[in-house]
């Protein structure tokens, strides 16, 4: 056993950590599988079918969505960072785009749309309205009456509904600079005998997201039961017929993608019955309804109130709802997964560089060097085992030659060695499992966060959470060529490569002639294991790389024992007396 060894276990590793824990981590710590709770049946949206719910499946009839949104009448929206309308035909919000947000980076790129009327492609609304009999209720064809044509910040709007049965029913709309929505859902017996009545929200979409769900991050049905995140149900396992329904004591639901997030968000002191089901082929339904019915007397007024937030999962602004708007837990609409503890400090970190500096690939160029400065003493620890271990070589070469029969006998003799000279060959790993979790971090941070999206370095780079985009396989950009994501080879995997080859480079040469070729070849393989992820990622090993280059240039000169040939004794050339 010596240092080389341990170093190429030291790798396969921290790769296991890397890119296995993800998936190992859901088995040995399920913290998002929340167990069944006793609570019970929820009868709320079971019994009763909710009107309305079903959107345009892929299979049926399309229409332009231009034509579509011209077919009803609308209420305008209109914010700073939310463009759209209401439908007055069963007062469903199903028309609504980012302003602060395009598609792609490209200058001409529309913004990116959320939510889509029933009828044209990729259908996603949410419907508010009312369950319960004794009373005539609106459904999805009823048409409702708005007191103003624009709903903003500063002007709710109230959508009115009279059944001409004695009820008349009302829902006040506001909205504030952001992303969230406010109804308070109304209704006014106005007959003589009671009814019995709640009210429901509900979302409903046709299709699967853009997005899937991946070892790293959760995308579809997810919500916040009794104070906890479930992340349960996915799209595939809905397919087969799969549902979820729990009653909670406030929480939320709704479906998240990588970067958007639609959610129905009850008042958090209610008890409230919540349910995921399928409504048809590929229709997603998420509905919220309060646990029971209300007995409604003559005369008397019921309002419940539903917020419901519809835009970017920018993680501030998830923050301020959750802290000052009371929402319960709802930060983890971002799956931040186990080491969230750790993920969140990288995230602040090169937040505030960014806000620092302007430009994220430099904030992850700092970030770079405030890690490897704080790693300075760890690695002179390391350079110092490298030494000792390079001084050492000779007499473990004859402890090879001689006891190359008996390999019991050999580990024994090598460890006295290790014990008599007081070197710890395992000490040249550190450094490596130190990363590995800020590098995971990281990973997790430019690949999940929507602050990283479409941020730009410098040059080609315009995109820091997308791969390089530049590859040999198109002449470097000359050609307009998109090749697989496997065969992308671009210009920053190519330089990590190159950097680690010769970071390995000056490394001792290890004496195991199966071990240099593991060394020589690493770099190259590592190389193309690295095309796919994030350009941010590849520029922080990158960098990280020359740095080590560096810091190995000036500890050589600083422990020049790590470049001795000579089979002296070890003890004639301590790596101590080359320091003093």
């Amino acid at each position: 056993m010596n240092d080389q060894r341990n170093m190429i276990l030291a790798i396969v590793l921290s790769a296991f950590v890397l890119f296995g824990w993800g998936m190992a981590s859901d088995k040995l710590f399920p913290q998002h599988k929340a167990a069944p709770q006793a609570s019970a049946p929820v009868t709320a949206p079971q019994a009763t079918p909710l009107p309305g719910a079903v959107a345009t499946a892929a299979s049926d009839t399309l229409r332009n969505r231009t034509v579509v949104l011209a077919a009803t009448p609308r209420v305008k929206i209109d914010t700073p960072r939310l463009a759209g309308s209401i439908n007055l035909v069963g007062a469903r919000i199903d028309d609504l785009v980012l302003r602060n947000y395009k598609e792609t980076i490209k200058k001409d790129s529309a913004d990116v749309r959320l939510l889509s009327p029933s009828g044209a492609q990729s259908a996603y609304f949410a419907e508010f309205g009312w369950l319960g009999e004794g009373f005539k209720r609106p459904d999805s064809t009823s048409v409702w009456t708005a007191d103003k044509q624009v709903l903003t910040p500063d002007s709710p709007v109230t959508l009115t509904h009279d059944n001409g049965a004695g009820q008349l029913f009302s829902i006040v709309v506001s909205i504030d600079k952001n992303f969230m929505f406010d109804l308070k859902q109304s209704v006014a017996n106005q007959s003589a005998g009671t009814i019995a009545i709640r009210s429901f929200a509900l979302l409903s979409r046709a299709g699967h997201s853009p997005d899937q769900s991946t070892w790293t991050h959760h995308a579809g049905p997810m919500a916040v039961f009794n104070g906890a995140a479930n992340y349960d149900l996915d799209y595939k396992e809905m397919d087969k017929g799969e549902t979820l329904s729990k009653n909670s004591t406030g929480g939320w639901l709704g479906y998240t993608d990588k970067y958007w997030l639609t959610a129905l968000i009850p008042n958090q002191q209610a008890n409230v019955a919540g349910r995921f089901t399928l409504s048809g082929p590929e229709r997603y339904q998420a509905d919220i309804t309060p646990a029971a019915p209300t007995l409604l007397g003559a005369g008397k007024v019921l309002t419940n109130e539903t917020r419901f937030f519809a835009g970017a999962k920018e993680i501030s602004l998830l923050e301020s709802y959750q802290n000052e708007g009371g929402v319960t837990q709802f930060d983890k609409a971002i799956d931040w997964g186990w080491f969230y503890w750790f993920e969140k400090p990288i995230f602040y970190t090169l937040d505030w560089l960014f806000r620092m500096v302007g430009n994220f690939g430099v904030a992850i160029i700092v970030l770079t060097f405030i890690i490897r400065g704080l790693m300075f003493p760890v690695a002179q620890r390391q350079f110092r085992s490298m030494a000792a271990m390079r001084v050492l070589q000779p007499k473990v070469k004859q402890l090879q030659e001689r006891f190359k029969d008996d390999k019991a006998t050999l580990q024994q003799e090598m460890m006295a060695l290790y014990q008599k000279e007081k070197v710890n060959p395992f000490a040249g790993c550190m450094p490596i499992f130190i990363q590995v979790p800020v590098f995971y971090a990281l990973y997790k941070v430019l690949t999940l966060t929507i602050e990283m999206r479409h941020q730009p370095f410098a040059l080609w780079l315009h995109d820091l959470s997308a791969p390089d985009p530049l590859t040999p396989l198109n002449l470097f950009g000359l050609l307009d060529f998109t090749p697989p994501a496997f065969m992308a080879l671009g210009v920053l995997p190519i330089l990590l490569g190159i950097t680690m080859y010769l970071q390995f480079k000056l490394n001792p040469a290890p004496m195991d002639p199966v071990q240099q070729q593991v060394f020589s070849l690493m770099p190259w393989i590592l190389m193309f294991v690295m095309a796919p992820f994030a350009a941010g990622l590849q520029l922080y090993w990158v960098v990280s790389n020359v740095f080590t280059i560096a810091q190995q240039k000036f500890l050589y000169s600083r422990y020049p024992g790590i470049k001795v040939e000579s089979e002296k004794p070890a003890s004639e050339k301590t790596v101590e007396g080359k320091a003093r």
